[in-house]
């Protein structure tokens, strides 16, 4: 929990990113830095996933680096041996939690349902990330699920960009979003660092 809480002290957001390329990691995360945003979360959706975490966590000590799309506990230990600092799974299962047990990686779960959070709650799980947000029902429906559990602090992620990012943040219950705008696969693949560094300062302007 102090890993989560330290990833919600460093900003309002954290860019969830893709990467095709593990030489395109560390210069965005230099790009990152520079708009005031310190936290990263690479996803393992490509083969490029864990090289990137590896090269960042080497070349940028400052940036709290982090794996996405963590599924299994093969995955843990794999983004663990990599150098990730946290990890972020789209849902939950027992494995997941052995997983972090085992790696001794802060884990923030998804959930969509009550019954999701019951279930991470039977495992001490307070600080959770509600997934996919705007699919499930956006804002509406993450009042209405955080109602029951006062004792919740979430990360909402997907479909949230600059614009609505503010509405979510104003929630009690949210302690940041998650959001794939500030890092563009097609300004990645152009190497348009200074264009990324002022969507992440905008991003890190965001109050909440």
């Amino acid at each position: 929990m102090d890993k989560l809480d330290n990833l919600v002290a460093r900003g309002p957001v954290v860019p969830v990113v893709v990467l095709d390329r593990v030489e395109d990691a560390v210069p965005l995360g230099r790009a990152l830095l520079a708009g005031g945003v310190s936290t990263m979360e690479i996803t393992l959706r490509t083969d490029a996933a864990l090289g990137s975490i590896e090269a960042v966590a080497k070349d940028l000590p400052e940036m709290f680096v982090g794996a996405g799309t963590v599924v299994t506990t093969e995955d843990c230990q794999r983004v663990k041996d990599a150098g990730s600092e946290f990890m972020v799974s789209p849902g939950f299962h027992e494995n997941l939690h052995k997983g972090a047990l085992d790696t001794g990686l802060a884990l923030l779960p998804g959930v969509a349902t009550a019954t999701d959070v019951v279930q991470a709650l039977q495992f001490g799980y307070t600080r959770l990330k509600f997934f996919p947000a705007e699919a499930s029902g956006g804002i509406a429906a993450l009042k209405a699920l955080t109602g029951p559990f006062p004792q919740l602090k979430i990360c909402p992620t997907g479909g949230i960009g600059l614009s609505n990012a503010p509405d979510y943040l104003a929630l009690d219950a949210v302690m940041c979003v998650g959001g794939s705008w500030l890092v563009p696969k097609a300004k990645i693949a152009a190497g348009e660092w200074d264009a990324i560094t002022e969507i992440a300062a905008a991003a890190q302007a965001l109050s909440r």
